[in-house]
């Protein structure tokens, strides 16, 4: 908007963005702060005990019926709107490696839209979050450590093969990142179908760097939209072969559906030195930024 003044056009001001809960979140109107506080009383009130007696329960099937219930709540409370198609492809009585595209906290509202209990394969960094933190820790959720994958590599399988066991199906982000589309994909979760016997199901989930842009930015955005796109299953002993085509196929489908994928711009973005991740092939000028930024850095540390 412009505004004259002098003779002069000048940019009309624009309201300073109002925050709450110490500043995670970030709105532009007095009427979404007051939304946005609703909300959190609600999520961090009445529903948030209601996932704490879930998780007091000797039924692991109690605390993801909650954790889906709350999921869904908390979509409701900010107008989130999930696209869900592909639903055909999953079997409920089947458990799956579920792999999941990653581009910020609002995915997981998105992906307890499907049919399935899922256990979730997070940063251990997370178990500090606010509330999500306090949730993966009592929802015998697993931890990791990317950038240290062998100490924990046995505690993991353990875990998921008991989680598998007990009727749970795994969810795993294989980019590792919330950076955007261009981070490839590593080949854990394919290993693990293997390792697991069981099928891999590919999921595809964009649009919610538009809810909330943590870490980036604390911007939290209403009455947006969320795509969800399940694949065919991929049998467990092909998952490990078909990584790359898998791989393309999911973000070949990204690229085409209604809202697009979050893109990883360094410039805007920081280069997250110090974090497990590469650059997938099919984006060589982005790979090649980051190689050189990576090179050249190692260049200017001492010694």
């Amino acid at each position: 908007m412009m505004r004259s003044l002098a003779g002069y056009a000048v940019p009309e001001a624009r309201p300073a963005p109002r925050t709450l809960l110490g500043g995670l979140f970030a709105v532009r109107s007095n009427g979404e702060w007051l939304r946005a506080w609703m909300a959190a009383l609600i999520l961090l009130g009445p529903a948030r005990l209601a996932l704490r007696f879930a998780s007091l329960l000797p039924l692991p099937s109690a605390t993801r019926a909650t954790e889906r219930w709350w999921a869904r709540l908390a979509a409701r409370l900010i107008g989130l709107r999930v696209h869900m198609s592909g639903i055909e492809h999953i079997d409920p009585d089947e458990r799956y490696v579920v792999v999941s595209l990653h581009e910020g906290f609002a995915d997981g509202l998105a992906l307890q839209h499907l049919p399935l209990s899922l256990t979730a394969v997070a940063r251990d960094e997370l178990a500090t979050f606010p509330l999500l933190g306090d949730q993966l820790v009592r929802g015998w959720h697993l931890l990791i450590r990317p950038e240290r994958p062998v100490p924990a590599a046995r505690a993991f399988l353990r875990g998921a093969r008991a989680a598998t066991e007990a009727g749970e199906s795994v969810l795993l982000f294989p980019q590792g990142s919330i950076l955007g589309i261009e981070v490839a994909f590593q080949p854990g979760a394919f290993r693990l179908a293997a390792l697991l016997g069981r099928p891999l199901l590919p999921v595809v989930v964009t649009g919610g760097h538009r809810i909330w842009e943590h870490p980036f930015a604390p911007t939290l955005r209403f009455d947006q939209s969320m795509s969800v796109t399940v694949l065919p299953p991929v049998p467990a002993g092909e998952a490990g072969d078909r990584l790359a085509a898998i791989e393309r196929r999911m973000k070949e489908v990204a690229h085409a559906g209604p809202t697009p994928p979050r893109h990883f711009e360094p410039a805007r973005d920081g280069y997250w030195d110090g974090y497990r991740y590469e650059i997938d092939p099919a984006f060589p000028a982005l790979a090649r930024r980051v190689t050189d930024h990576r090179r050249d850095a190692a260049g200017a540390r001492p010694g």
